[in-house]
């Protein structure tokens, strides 16, 4: 794989080095083509996208919709489809999940919407079955909405962003770099598309190189792919943190479409002959070998046989990265699973939008027709990504081979990817293909002195090594004979199941609320001054959101802000909300701590000290690159029911969570001097005076103020990066709520 260092252009079908930025070359690429159609701005640098389509699953779309009524709702003002994959297990929190289903159903017969019942289908693939249009824009509530190999552009954002769609709003973004990702080649038996797409992520990552940018898959490599594949592929992208995707399309696709009884949603995407890329990672299929992502990142990526080869050192890796994320808490060890010199897991899952589609299932029941899992303690779940892909694997006898081998097959559920389902045992080791491996996110509790972990890899290599009963093996170790059996879809499941409205919404319908289900609490506008206090301080590389606010049966609250809000930083701080509460509450001991402050800084400046003692007050927390992974809005939304006014951070690792803070009210701030030797602590104050001008005057930076613990006041500077009109409004107002009731 190579990542180029300059730009490239696209002619003849090949990709050549461009000498210069070629403006008139990038109006040819397919993705300027589909975001300009959607652009109602008039300025292609700066783009307001209206979407064709919205979605989002029962761990978001109370919140969306709660936001969305509180800001005038009368009407869902595009299809909105509301799945239920999330918190399908209705015993986790008593009633609270099955309530917020009957909310989900009420809310879309009476707005008009699309209700997927729990068990139906994973959010991803009832949007592949039945949405995705070439050229068609989506919109959705969950970071992997991405269905740019079906020709669709798809945006995974924060909850604030859809309640936008809903008031016929737009999404506002400057225009994206766009990067080629040039196929070549095809790959060799027993590789699959998490192969292939954890080479891409380990490759790009770290650098960087397509963050926010639009990944654009071309070259003659992508007709030797099936359209299952490709979307194996694609749905990983926002592992690379890059805004979106897009993928030419062919014959493959418009079958893929023909088999759903969607022939007439396919168009033939191509980039333009002359087409400017801004990068290009070039990759030759035929050299992917079967990966596997040890913890805690999908980066974190290997081939299995150098794995294999070198045991001791990759574990070796991993447990330090271990030490990087929980310290002296737990003691992480991989090495007791070496058995004789091989690396024994205990688990497999092969599930979600990206494990559970029909060719991998298929793939991993010609793997071990006729093997044996054995009875130990290694177990195999399988998770289809739909019923209508339920029932053809019943149909065709891949659901035969997997559970006459020892497979546990199971329904449609997204659980095992979150930590709402299959989490191990203390101390195991799981082997999933899913999107996730960050710490804890398989559902252990750190606060329990609880660890487990996942390793990501192929459902080829799942089945590979289940067939070794439990020790680590690639696929393409086995000489199968894959059946290459044909999907056939039947639509009639979900036209028995499903709730379409057709658009048409009934506002006599009454929504059912559950005892769970709150408002959002009240926002105050942005103060002229603003007085911080640190309540926590973060020094990981990377901060996800998972650890900003965990999933798994955690999500269960996700309809309460205030209950959800107590779970905040639990794994990664749990002083956290305790702090925070202490400063939104102004308690008698940070009254104390606020006099002082003011003190303090009176006796650097009068004024200062004049401004402080009347500003507004709130909390922040340091980060050095907060916000990988989901796009769950309350990452940033328990912050602020908590009283939080602010993040400051080095740099932010994905613009949905930037923009779920934005949408909260919540100040990005950026500090460009690393996170050495900071101008402030854990438990300072930092004042901002003039904080409201500068937003309203758009100024590029603004003095800040840390009051140390000794007294000691440090002068600092701060900044916000580039904010839309809109943004800057959002913020002054005090959150998105505000700002639209007026």
């Amino acid at each position: 794989m190579k990542l180029w260092e300059t730009g490239a252009v696209y002619k003849d079908g090949k990709l050549s080095p461009a000498a210069s930025k070629d403006a008139e070359g990038s109006k040819k690429t397919i993705a300027y083509s589909i975001l300009q159609k959607h652009n109602t701005s008039g300025d292609a640098a700066k783009l307001k996208i209206k979407f064709d389509k919205i979605t989002s699953h029962d761990i978001t779309y109370v919140g969306i919709i709660q936001t969305a009524r509180a800001s005038g709702l009368e009407k869902f003002s595009l299809p909105y489809v509301l799945t239920n994959c999330h918190n399908s297990l209705c015993a986790v929190g008593g009633t609270i999940n099955e309530d917020d289903h009957m909310f989900g159903l009420t809310c879309a017969q009476k707005y008009g919407g699309i209700y997927v019942p729990p068990h139906q289908a994973v959010i991803h693939q009832f949007a592949r079955e039945m949405l995705a249009k070439c050229g068609d824009m989506i919109l959705g509530s969950d970071s992997h909405t991405r269905y740019g190999a079906l020709g669709t552009m798809a945006i995974g954002e924060g909850g604030g962003e859809l309640a936008k769609q809903l008031l016929n709003k737009t999404y506002d973004v400057a225009y994206p770099g766009v990067v080629a990702v040039y196929l070549t080649g095809e790959p060799v038996p027993g590789v699959g598309p998490q192969d292939v797409a954890l080479a891409i992520i380990k490759a790009v990552f770290d650098k960087g190189y397509v963050k926010n940018k639009v990944m654009e898959f071309v070259g003659p490599g992508v007709s030797k792919l099936s359209a299952d594949f490709r979307i194996g592929v694609d749905v990983m992208t926002t592992e690379t943190t890059c805004l979106s995707s897009i993928w030419s399309t062919d014959e493959k696709i418009r079958e893929f479409y023909s088999i759903h009884g969607r022939e007439g949603d396919y168009k033939e995407l191509n980039p333009g002959d002359g087409a400017y890329y801004d990068g290009a990672i070039e990759l030759d299929l035929s050299e992917i070998r079967p990966m596997i992502a040890m913890p805690f990142h999908p980066s974190c990526a290997y081939t299995i046989e150098e794995v294999n080869k070198n045991l001791d050192d990759v574990l070796t890796d991993a447990e330090k990265r271990a030490k990087i994320s929980f310290g002296d808490k737990v003691n992480f060890n991989l090495h007791n699973k070496i058995i004789d010199g091989k690396l024994y897991v205990d688990q497999g899952v092969i599930a979600g939008c990206a494990g559970g589609g029909f060719e991998n299932i298929c793939a991993a029941a010609d793997i071990l027709k006729g093997k044996d899992t054995g009875n130990g303690k290694f177990l195999l779940n399988v998770y289809p990504a739909s019923m209508p892909v339920y029932m053809e694997l019943m149909k065709n006898g891949a659901f035969a081979a997997l559970i006459d081998a020892g497979a546990i097959v199971k329904t449609a559920f997204c659980g095992p990817c979150f930590g709402a389902g299959d989490t191990p045992a203390n101390g195991a080791f799981s082997i999933r293909h899913s999107t996730r491996n960050f710490p804890n996110r398989e559902g252990s509790k750190i606060q329990n002195g609880q660890l487990s972990s996942v390793a990501l890899m192929d459902a080829r290599s799942i089945a590979a090594t289940a067939a070794n009963k439990g020790f680590l093996t690639a696929a393409t170790e086995f000489d199968t004979e894959f059946s290459g059996k044909k999907y056939f879809f039947d639509k009639g499941i979900y036209e028995k199941r499903v709730y379409d409205s057709k658009g048409l919404a009934h506002p006599e319908v009454e929504i059912q609320f559950g005892p769970n289900i709150k408002d959002w609490p009240e926002q105050k506008a942005l103060a002229d001054d603003l007085l911080l206090k640190v309540v926590s301080e973060i020094h990981d590389p990377v901060t996800t959101t998972d650890e900003l606010i965990p999933s798994g049966e955690t999500s269960s609250f996700r309809s309460n802000p205030l209950g959800l809000a107590e779970f905040t930083l639990s794994r990664k701080d749990p002083a956290y909300v305790g702090r925070a509460k202490a400063v939104r509450d102004l308690t008698d001991e940070v009254k104390a701590e606020i006099k002082l402050a003011v003190e303090n800084l009176s006796k650097k400046d009068a004024e200062l000290g004049k401004r402080a003692a009347s500003a507004g007050t709130g909390s922040t927390i340091f980060a050095v690159k907060p916000g990988d992974g989901s796009a769950r809005e309350q990452a940033a939304s328990c912050q602020r029911v908590l009283g939080a006014s602010a993040n400051i951070a080095n740099e932010y690792a994905t613009k949905r969570y930037r923009s779920n803070l934005i949408n909260w009210g919540m100040l990005p701030f950026l500090y460009k001097e690393g996170d050495k030797n900071l101008p402030f602590a854990n438990g300072d104050y930092v004042f901002i005076p003039g904080v409201k001008k500068m937003i309203e005057e758009k100024l590029p930076s603004i003095k800040a103020y840390a009051v140390k613990a000794d007294g000691s006041v440090n002068e600092f500077e701060l900044s916000v990066g580039d904010l839309t009109d809109d943004e800057r409004r959002i913020i002054l107002a005090g959150c998105l709520i505000n700002f639209y009731r007026g």
